[in-house]
């Protein structure tokens, strides 16, 4: 006999909800996964977000699940994820979107975090799109394009393309993706749903394609911040300072707001977005105060670029060596000789963003939060290119915690997300105030949260009306 039939469809659960249900067998984790495969079904040959998926092993795994007494349930019992192809799976193949690694043979060993996810009970689903590891802004050009889970004609972002895709469009209720730049913040505010990127080195990234070692950072996608708190207990997350275990509450509270010296690339939306929230926040009683950056925080792009050069040079010459023609030429030329930077220049980018990462936590420190933009505007018309990840990458040289918070919206109807920032290590503080503030967000601002925009992708799925 199958379970009970939740209030919602299952596909539509988020994290969150669903893991209570399949822990205590009121929805068995068979039956979710089926609800999910029809889902994918339905959705993805518009939106393209899965690389390897397979079914029959996905209801193997589902009914060992299902097998388990409640005493050896883990915590994330049953809890299906999605893993971005630049990360290693011992029973799916790890493609890094490259012709150079196209095969359908598995290398029989799980990155770190996979690992963990499994010893928690998780089902590892399958492959999400991703650029050309996880390296280039260019679509997946080796496959067909992943598209938007909004517009089939703008970009998802990337390089965490499917991840963000996938769980924006109910298709998964976790990915996993990794940030260099801005490759789980952009992805989360293009498809309008949330990226989490913990600080720098708090989880391991062994397993993981490397493009930078001091930028790569593994994070999640979800529909809601509590999806992450559970992740975050799994990867066991902690700050120094315990963190209160009641809601955050907004009355009294010190939200910065810190536009950076990447401001005037700033679109209309992203402005309306800032401003929004500002006027949002002050009405639920919240102190809002402007950050101002020191002056040496306008060299911080230029030297996370110098990084990229760098490390890219370092990290793809085998691959060069390998076959430089099976590559995409943006990869080429990090070990081209055009694209190479002195030491001194390399040391230069090390030493100063080093010296302004402990300025930066000591500006957050006074405030509850800190907001600053996603992106520069929507997600732009067109599949090729993945947009603009400027508005990221800061936070991910200084290795701070971010979390893309949903519910405004452009001009189009589209997505545009702010990014809640916290000082190093503080991570689950920053997960309980940006619960609040993201509460309050979905309640009062022009888009409303992913799950109840389902119905809208199942019209254009069957080919009605939509907004």
């Amino acid at each position: 006999m199958g379970s009970p039939v939740p209030s919602k469809e299952p596909w539509r659960l988020t994290a969150a909800q669903v893991l209570p249900l399949l822990r205590t067998g009121k929805l068995t984790v068979t039956d979710y996964v089926k609800s999910l495969l029809e889902r994918i079904q339905a959705r993805d040959p518009a939106v393209k977000a899965w690389v390897w998926i397979e079914p029959s092993l996905i209801l193997q795994r589902a009914k060992e699940l299902d097998g388990l007494p409640a005493e050896q349930r883990g915590p994330l019992h049953g809890l299906p994820i999605a893993v971005k192809d630049v990360i290693l799976t011992k029973d799916m193949p790890t493609q890094y979107n490259s012709r150079l690694y196209k095969s359908e043979t598995p290398v029989a060993i799980d990155a770190n975090c996979v690992i963990t996810l499994r010893a928690s009970g998780a089902l590892i689903f399958g492959k999400t799109t991703t650029t050309e590891f996880a390296c280039s802004k260019q679509g997946d050009w080796h496959q067909n394009l992943t598209s938007n889970a909004r517009d089939p004609k703008r970009t998802p972002g990337g390089s965490s393309s499917g991840s963000g895709a996938a769980v924006a469009d109910c298709q998964i209720p976790v990915g996993l993706g990794t940030q260099t730049g801005g490759s789980i913040v952009r992805p989360a505010s293009f498809n309008g749903c949330y990226g989490f990127k913990p600080t720098h080195g708090a989880i391991s990234r062994e397993g993981l394609a490397q493009w930078s070692p001091l930028l790569d950072t593994l994070g999640f996608f979800g529909r809601s911040i509590d999806d992450f708190e559970v992740l975050a207990d799994v990867f066991r997350l902690k700050d120094d300072e315990a963190v209160a275990s009641e809601p955050f509450k907004l009355e009294g509270a010190k939200i910065g707001f810190c536009k950076t010296h990447n401001w005037p690339k700033a679109g209309q939306g992203t402005i309306d977005a800032m401003k929004n929230a500002q006027d949002i926040l002050r009405a639920h009683g919240a102190e809002i105060e402007e950050v101002e950056l020191p002056d040496d925080f306008a060299h911080v792009l230029d030297w996370h670029a110098a990084v990229l050069v760098g490390e890219g040079h370092t990290s793809f010459l085998g691959q060069y060596l390998l076959d430089k023609e099976k590559l995409h030429e943006s990869i080429v030329g990090y070990v081209d000789s055009t694209r190479e930077l002195t030491h001194r220049q390399l040391l230069d980018a090390y030493d100063n963003v080093a010296r302004l990462r402990p300025v930066f936590d000591n500006l957050a420190k006074p405030f509850d939060l800190i907001l600053t933009p996603s992106v520069l505007d929507e997600a732009p018309l067109g599949l090729e290119n993945t947009g603009d990840m400027s508005m990221a990458s800061m936070w991910t040289i200084l290795h701070v915690p971010v979390i893309n918070l949903t519910g405004f919206a452009g001009a189009h109807g589209m997505p545009i997300g702010l990014t809640a920032v916290g000082s190093r290590y503080t991570d689950r503080h920053l997960l309980r105030v940006a619960k609040c503030v993201s509460e309050v967000f979905e309640r009062e601002v022009l888009l409303n949260p992913s799950p109840s925009l389902a119905t809208a992708h199942i019209q254009q799925a069957t080919g009605g009306s939509k907004d």
